[in-house]
């Protein structure tokens, strides 16, 4: 096995173990990584890379004497629902769908992902945001419930005609990034492929690529040089959401409105793409297990 293969495969590796709470073993593989790196300074990136790995370490170690429980979800009325929904809903020009697809995930990044599930279903039935629409429902129950959950979801739509074939697939491998993530397994079978495959409206153009994380450099500041992972909490086309703590006040300074990101990293499940984006929205939340965290949205303007 090769330097690139090993270092990959001792990462996954690391990763399943922190899915299983086998902090320890963990950290372990991610120093094995570290040490790697640091022998071999001919890696590409290798910088950004270590610096990625022992933020990882980092995050491990201030976690491992911590218990943490889970965050009670924040209980809202409707009204207050309905208001997040036009407060966050930034598109203008959108069609109707588009519009309540995005005042959905405006629910979900607050918390709220019951009200957001039951906006996102009744979005199904209309083909131009019915993919859209199940990978979101997805992801809010990999975030908010269970992994098993989303799967039983799949396999229901699955027993439906409510997805053609393309379609499934399609949902399939979003669903599959996730349960790699989660360290767990589950037998689902490919999606059979129809006698006659009819594009519909949705899948005549191309979609452009789930994205789980990015990577960002900033141009100034104490941390000026390495790249800053962050986790794709919610994407909507080519608009990704990001959470950032109220604790790394540096980055919120710097991620303002407006601001241009001409070198990132764009992880998908399948490959890492670079690129650039622009910082098209910033909320700071108001209440909720996120309070005082910072939401942004940053569209991505070249992959």
């Amino acid at each position: 096995m090769g330097l690139k293969e090993t270092i990959k495969a001792t990462l996954k590796e690391a990763e399943l173990y922190k899915s299983q709470g086998l902090l320890n073993e963990a950290r372990q593989k991610y120093n094995k990584v570290a040490q790697l790196i640091e022998n071999n300074a001919q890696i590409p990136n290798s910088k950004s890379l270590l610096d990625s790995v022992k933020k990882k370490m980092k995050a491990l170690d201030d976690s491992h004497l911590r218990v943490v429980s889970a965050p009670t979800t924040p209980v809202m009325s409707e009204k207050a629902q309905n208001l997040i929904k036009e407060l966050f809903t930034f598109s203008k020009d959108s069609d109707k769908a588009s519009l309540a697809l995005e005042g959905a995930i405006s629910l979900a990044k607050f918390g709220q992902y019951h009200r957001a599930i039951e906006e996102f279903k009744k979005l199904l039935s209309d083909e131009n945001v019915r993919i859209a629409a199940a990978k979101n429902i997805i992801k809010c129950y990999y975030e908010f419930v269970s992994i098993d959950k989303a799967v039983d979801e799949y396999r229901a739509w699955k027993s439906s005609s409510l997805f053609s074939p393309v379609q499934l697939e399609k949902v399939l491998g979003f669903l599959a990034g996730l349960i790699e993530k989660s360290g767990k397994s589950f037998d689902l079978d490919k999606v059979e492929e129809s006698a006659e495959t009819v594009l519909m409206p949705d899948e005549a153009v191309e979609e452009i690529l789930d994205i789980s994380s990015v990577g960002i450099s900033l141009e100034k500041g104490v941390k000026s040089g390495s790249e800053i992972e962050l986790d794709v909490s919610f994407q909507a086309g080519n608009v990704i959401s990001v959470i950032i703590s109220s604790k790394e006040k540096e980055l919120i300074d710097n991620l303002k409105i407006g601001v241009k990101l001409n070198n990132v990293n764009f992880y998908s499940p399948i490959a890492i793409f670079r690129g650039s984006g622009i910082i098209s929205a910033s909320t700071k939340i108001d209440s909720g297990p996120k309070k005082g965290d910072y939401c942004l949205d940053i569209k991505v303007t070249n992959i």
